[in-house]
């Protein structure tokens, strides 16, 4: 992959330094279900998919060190993306994705990490409740239905998830956009 003046690492680079941190399968599957939404975000919009696709993976790059304090979880995201040298950009949403801190979150991409976030895991357990457990059996509407219902992914915030109205965007608009980003990479989110 050719390195754009504007990348500090390439997108293999930064999943590498993920790797580092991240052991946990599932959560790196998380990790790679976010970047694929915020690049299928990316493109929607205009926006450098590459950058966007960035702050994807970075954003849970701190979980395993803090997932037992929520307090720090996304500062010490925020402070390794700084620390590997992107800017204010990345920086700012990944440290904003996490609502405990109360960051505001003023562009695109921080709107964008914030919703998107929550929406992965709703998508998935939606796949693992149908009879293939896969991607490729469920649709919009299906993912829909399940967000209807209360107790059903209980850790998928829907409030958070209906924050994509910050970007311009209905929800079934939204989860088509996301469904269709983590079906384009089923094969490495097992599903």
């Amino acid at each position: 992959m050719e390195r754009k003046e504007t990348e500090v690492l390439t997108r293999d680079e930064i999943a590498a330094e993920v790797s580092k941190r991240v052991s946990t399968n599932n959560l790196y599957k998380h990790i790679l279900a976010v970047e694929a939404v915020m690049r299928r975000l990316a493109r929607y919009f205009g926006e450098d998919e590459e950058r966007w696709g960035a702050a994807g993976l970075l954003h849970d790059i701190d979980y395993e060190d803090t997932k037992h304090d929520p307090n720090i979880h996304s500062i010490k995201s925020g402070e390794i993306a700084a620390e590997l040298g992107f800017d204010e950009e990345i920086v700012d949403a990944v440290r904003a994705h996490n609502e405990i801190h109360g960051f505001p979150r003023n562009t695109m991409m921080a709107k964008a990490l914030y919703c998107a976030d929550p929406l992965t895991g709703l998508i998935v357990a939606s796949a693992l409740i149908s009879p293939k457990k896969k991607l490729s059996a469920i649709d919009t509407d299906f993912v829909l239905n399940r967000m209807g219902e209360k107790s059903f992914a209980r850790g998928a915030n829907r409030e958070v998830i209906k924050a994509c109205s910050e970007l311009g965007l209905t929800v079934p608009e939204f989860v088509s956009l996301g469904l269709e980003a983590m079906k384009e990479i089923s094969d490495d989110l097992g599903l």
